[in-house]
C-alpha cells in the first residue's frame, strides 16, 4: 500500500479500506480506520474554523462543518504545518455552488487568510518616526519604501471591511460598496484598516517597488495621501528606503 493510496482513502469516507490494513487480530479493521478517518476529519475542520472566523459565522456552523468536509477532500493538506492549512479555501468558495449567491464570500475569506498570514510572518523594524519625519519632509515622489513582511492588501468588490467590521466589532449594517483593506501587525495581533478611495492602488503601486509618486498617480486625482501615509506609518508598516 502506498502513501497516496492511504492519503486518498482517509479523505474519503465513501472509499474502500486500504489494502493490507488490519488490526491486532490480523484481520481488516474498517472500524478502526473509519474513527481514525473521523479524527483527521474533525481535526481539519477545527483548523479551518480557526483559520477563517467570519467565513464560519456568516455561513453558520452547520454549514461550515459540512463545507469543510466537501473542502478538504478537495484540497487535502499539502505541508506538514496544520497553520498553512486551508489556503486554497478562498479560490475553493469561488466555485462552490452552495454559496454562488454569496459573492462576497471568497473575499472574506481572503481577508481571514490573509489575517493568519500576517500572525505568522516575520517580524521587522519600522522606521523611527524622526527618520520618518527626515524623509516625508524632503521631496518624497522619487521614494521607494520597504515595506513589513506582515503587511497584506486585499482589494475587493465588495464592502469587505465593512462586513468584517459588522461580524467582529458591532459595526452598523454593510453598505454596497468597493472597499480595499490593509492588513497590518504593529504589535502582537494583525488589524484590518479600511484604505481611503485609490488607496488599494497605492499600496499595489508600492509593493511592486513603484516611487511613491508613481504610485500616488495609480490611486487618482482625489487620492489622500496624507491619510494613507497615516495608517501605514501606525500599523508601523514602512520599514526602509530603497535606494
Amino acid at each position: 500500500m502506498t502513501q497516496s493510496v492511504f492519503a486518498a482513502a482517509l479523505m474519503d469516507p465513501n472509499a474502500d479500506l486500504p489494502p493490507g490494513l488490519v488490526g491486532p487480530d490480523g484481520l481488516p479493521a474498517p472500524r478502526r480506520f473509519a474513527v481514525y478517518r473521523n479524527t483527521v476529519a474533525a481535526s481539519l475542520t477545527r483548523v479551518l474554523e480557526a483559520g477563517f472566523p467570519t467565513v464560519r459565522k456568516l455561513v453558520g456552523e452547520a454549514f461550515f462543518g459540512a463545507m469543510a468536509v466537501a473542502f478538504l477532500r478537495a484540497h487535502p493538506p499539502r505541508v506538514p504545518q496544520l497553520m498553512q492549512y486551508g489556503a486554497d479555501l478562498p479560490g475553493f468558495l469561488a466555485s462552490f455552488p452552495p454559496v454562488a449567491h454569496l459573492g462576497y464570500l471568497p473575499d472574506v475569506a481572503r481577508l481571514d487568510q490573509a489575517m493568519r498570514e500576517s500572525y505568522h510572518a516575520a517580524d521587522s523594524t519600522p522606521l523611527s518616526a524622526v527618520e520618518l519625519q527626515r524623509l516625508l519632509s524632503q521631496d518624497i515622489a522619487a521614494l521607494r519604501f520597504t515595506l513589513a513582511p506582515a503587511l497584506r492588501l486585499i482589494r475587493s468588490p465588495w464592502p469587505l471591511m465593512a462586513i468584517w467590521a459588522a461580524n467582529h466589532a458591532n459595526g452598523p449594517t454593510p453598505v454596497a460598496g468597493a472597499q480595499d483593506v490593509v492588513v497590518l501587525r504593529a504589535e502582537f495581533d494583525p488589524v484590518p484598516h479600511l484604505l481611503p478611495p485609490g488607496g488599494g492602488a497605492f499600496l499595489a503601486g508600492l509593493l511592486e517597488r513603484k516611487t511613491l509618486g508613481e504610485s500616488a498617480a495609480l490611486a487618482g486625482k482625489d487620492f489622500d495621501l496624507a491619510t494613507t501615509l497615516g495608517v501605514l506609518m501606525t500599523g508601523r508598516a514602512m520599514t526602509g528606503v530603497l535606494q
